[in-house]
């Protein structure tokens, strides 16, 4: 087993910057230091013998210990929980457990681990540049959602991004040994099927600062600037247009198309490693990485790269790895309203993400949020809190939706044992301090499994 180091309408998103963001968790750490746990809470995990550590907690005890946190008002009255002991795969907390709920952002735990199932932590996504026609030049998207417009030297909205200014120097080089000009850029988005925006979401979500149409082609998770904070309704001809102004062009024409066959490849770029991808889109709940990273899933197994198509490869995918989410999931990010994913289904993939025989899923536990620390848990459980005994311990993936607030992790007990946790709050009452109080009652829940023996 793997042994961490330590201890808006309806539809969508509610309409508060508060929400959108899934707390937007690229945030600055404003909390006061953690416990002396966070230093190796925060280390890049380890495999361990397969010998568990700690006893295994009893049903009855963990029962017990959670009953007046998880029967809380702030929870609205139905909480779907799941916790489960990740060495021997007993179910040691189940409430509706099997019942499928909106999983919100957690459902982006199915795409992370369905993609490292079938891809490589260390493959990257290529973009290239292809000559065209006289005076074209073509932009070949391979659904990199971080490619950057940001000129050489300045940060891009994401770290470690491929950039369009490196790919414009190579296509100037390249044209001009030929003496060529560029009059006309063509974008590519061949790679991806079906709408690009899911009919499941709601109408105020795209364009949005959390959410955008879902193309081949985008820079910047879909911003037309890297700076911009609502996304573009046009991603890839947004991203077109920056190659246009990379390339000293910026009046050339920006139009969509494919590129043609055996086409002579000018430039080429590629992202960080799908891990590192994997990690953003967790951090930061990001849901356009993770729509791209579905689809991602779709191609590597021969699917079509559309909405519905990745949500039947992601499941697929799973299935084979021994945990079936049902067909409930809409798309790959959680921001339908109607998507329907278990918290049994949730707690079984993070026992699959922890476990020794799936070594490529081990990445999404880095990619967690840690409590009190990091991405969207930055500025919860802290101290002072219900849940501040988390902090450092506790690593989790939040969700947010209007009524719906959710939480799905991993954490060891007081006697180191390691334990997976679902729970899907799906009747909160509507507002921002009412969803505020739900996740603070979640997080009372996770730090009461930090501090149980449960024996």
């Amino acid at each position: 087993m793997l042994i961490l180091a330590a201890a808006a309408g309806t539809g969508g998103y509610l309409v508060t910057d508060h929400v959108r963001a899934d707390h937007a968790a690229t945030v600055a750490r404003t909390a006061p230091p953690t416990p002396s746990a966070l230093a190796s809470a925060t280390a890049a995990p380890a495999i361990a013998s397969a010998a568990p550590d700690g006893q295994a907690p009893r049903a009855a005890a963990v029962a017990a210990a959670l009953a007046q946190a998880v029967a809380g008002p702030a929870l609205g009255g139905r909480l779907l929980a799941q916790v489960v002991d990740a060495t021997s795969g007993v179910a040691l907390y189940n409430h509706l457990g099997p019942t499928p709920a909106a999983p919100a952002s957690t459902g982006k735990l199915l795409t992370a681990a369905a993609l490292l199932a079938v891809r490589a932590p260390t493959d990257r996504l290529t973009t290239n540049v292809v000559a065209g026609a006289a005076g074209t030049v073509v932009l070949v998207g391979g659904g990199d959602p971080t490619l950057t417009g940001a000129p050489t030297g300045q940060p891009g909205a994401y770290a470690g991004a491929a950039r369009i200014s490196d790919l414009a120097t190579q296509v100037r080089r390249a044209l001009a040994a030929s003496h060529q000009t560029v009059q006309r850029i063509v974008v590519d988005n061949s790679l991806f099927a079906g709408p690009t925006v899911s009919p499941d979401w709601a109408a105020e979500d795209v364009p949005s600062d959390y959410a955008g149409a879902i193309t081949a082609v985008m820079a910047d998770g879909g911003r037309a600037a890297p700076t911009d904070g609502i996304r573009s309704a046009e991603p890839d001809l947004a991203a077109g247009a920056e190659l246009a102004a990379a390339l000293k062009v910026p009046g050339a024409q920006v139009t969509r198309g494919k590129a043609p066959a055996a086409a002579k490849v000018l430039g080429t770029v590629k992202s960080a490693t799908l891990s590192d991808l994997v990690g953003q889109m967790l951090q930061a709940s990001d849901n356009v990485i993770a729509e791209v990273l579905a689809r991602q899933v779709a191609v590597a197994t021969a699917k079509p790269a559309s909405f519905t198509g990745a949500a039947a490869a992601i499941r697929a995918a799973l299935v084979k790895l021994g945990v079936d989410p049902g067909a409930g999931m809409r798309d790959g990010s959680g921001l339908a309203a109607d998507d329907r994913v278990s918290a049994a289904a949730l707690a079984g993939v993070l026992r699959l993400v922890v476990g020794a025989k799936n070594p490529a899923l081990h990445a999404i536990v880095t990619g967690l949020p840690v409590a009190a620390w990091s991405g969207t848990l930055a500025n919860r459980y802290l101290p002072g809190s219900t849940g501040a005994r988390g902090a450092g311990v506790v690593r989790a993936k939040t969700g947010t939706l209007t009524a719906v607030s959710s939480l799905a992790g991993i954490v060891h007990d007081a006697d180191g044992r390691l334990i997976t946790f679902a729970f899907i709050a799906d009747r909160v009452p509507p507002g921002v301090e009412a969803t505020r109080a739900a996740e603070a009652a979640l997080d009372r829940v996770a730090a009461i499994l930090a501090g149980c023996g449960c024996r």
